[in-house]
């Protein structure tokens, strides 16, 4: 047996044996094509206000860039997929997206990555440099999967592997090490246009091609201001992410659960109820979603999500709820507070609103509620 073979045998029996649902081995060689094409996605700004993905270019390129010497890449995949019903089949109360129902996954792979790092290092302590990624890096993960035969690139921009589905948490060891190498996963999406045509917001503007901006995970993760009023409506009952391009795959209709406790969902995170949302303060929105992927957007983005929802939900019951948040001390929260409760039509609104224009003092705040007034009530 050669070297190199039993090598990335030990390599990948250790990563399943840490609990790892798939793993792939790929060569360390630079992708330039790939890289064009996503930096000409992030010219034509798709991105919207990730920024931070305009950093590192280089070094998304050539691999060398971030680790010097760099020979092989190891891919690793966990599946967060559980039993419970997916956002086309649930009813009633706000959704949460399916991988933010558990712990942050940023930290569960992360402390996993970093133990086969060390198992890597540990094969060859006098030599092997490795250095490890999940989802924060200069790194083409997605492409890096597909060319250790992970998965390929779907429609809708997610990573899908056939057996396991698309419910996949991605990341890599970078090595120094010469390794043996997967092949290139085969695309499998065929003429399937499901993902897209599911998309409430017509976000994937052409197969594998996806406009950030009008992405309901972007709205309700990335956006830090206002969420738009042309997309408020196709927002639905989305309080943290997106499933549906994704709950719609073919290839995850038998999908594979995971085993993980770690991702499980939280009590009261499945389909939340719109009521117990729109009462967490502060220091109730810390408690809930501490070491939650959820906090991420801190509490005022999470309350501007739930009030866009409450306003799409048409239920009365909430405009009390609504109206409580018009004196929020967060200004996001009055402005969609505002928005929410025009949508729901309180029979005195026009009025309540009208007095808050002698009070408020925010300029985006009122221009929600000359916007609301200035409008008929849906």
């Amino acid at each position: 047996m050669k070297e190199t073979t039993r090598l990335s045998m030990l390599i990948k029996n250790h990563a399943l044996a840490m609990g790892f649902d798939l793993v792939g081995i790929s060569p360390a060689e630079s992708h330039y094509a790939e890289a064009d094409l996503f930096e000409r996605w992030l010219g034509r700004g798709y991105a919207g206000e990730m920024n931070y993905l305009e950093r590192g270019l280089l070094k998304r390129k050539e691999v060398e860039r971030v680790l010097p010497g760099a020979r092989s890449v190891v891919s690793c995949a966990v599946n967060y997929n559980t039993e419970n019903p997916r956002s086309t089949e649930a009813s009633g109360g706000g959704w949460i997206s399916r991988y933010a129902w558990g712990d942050d996954y940023h930290d569960v792979m992360g402390e996993m990555l970093g133990g086969l790092a060390d198992y890597i290092t540990g094969l060859f302590p006098e030599k092997a440099g490795v250095r490890a990624y999940v989802d924060t890096g200069p790194v083409l993960e997605k492409v890096h999967a597909g060319r250790s035969g992970i998965g390929w690139v779907g429609k809708n921009t997610c990573l899908i592997n056939q057996r396991v589905g698309s419910w996949l948490f991605l990341g890599e060891v970078i090595t120094d090490m010469e390794l043996d190498y997967d092949s290139v996963a085969e695309d499998r999406c065929g003429t399937c246009t499901r993902c897209i045509d599911a998309c409430p917001t017509d976000a994937i503007v052409e197969p594998y091609v996806l406009d950030a901006r009008k992405c309901i995970s972007y709205l309700t993760i990335e956006l830090k201001g206002k969420m738009p009023l042309e997309l408020r409506e196709g927002v639905e009952n989305n309080v943290f992410g997106c499933d549906v391009c994704q709950d719609v795959c073919p290839w995850n209709r038998d999908a594979l659960f995971t085993l993980k406790e770690d991702f499980r969902p939280r009590e009261k995170l499945l389909s939340p109820d719109f009521k117990w949302l729109l009462g967490l303060d502060g220091d109730g929105f810390r408690e809930v979603f501490r070491k939650s992927p959820v906090k991420r957007a801190k509490r005022r983005g999470f309350m501007r999500n739930v009030l866009v929802a409450v306003g799409n939900s048409g239920n009365k019951e909430y405009i009390k709820y609504a109206r409580s948040l018009l004196g929020d001390d967060e200004p996001i929260v009055r402005a969609h507070a505002v928005w929410a409760l025009w949508r729901l039509g309180a029979e005195d609104c026009r009025g309540e609103l009208e007095r808050l224009l002698e009070t408020e003092t925010d300029g985006e705040v009122l221009e929600e509620i000359h916007h609301a007034i200035g409008s008929p009530r849906s």
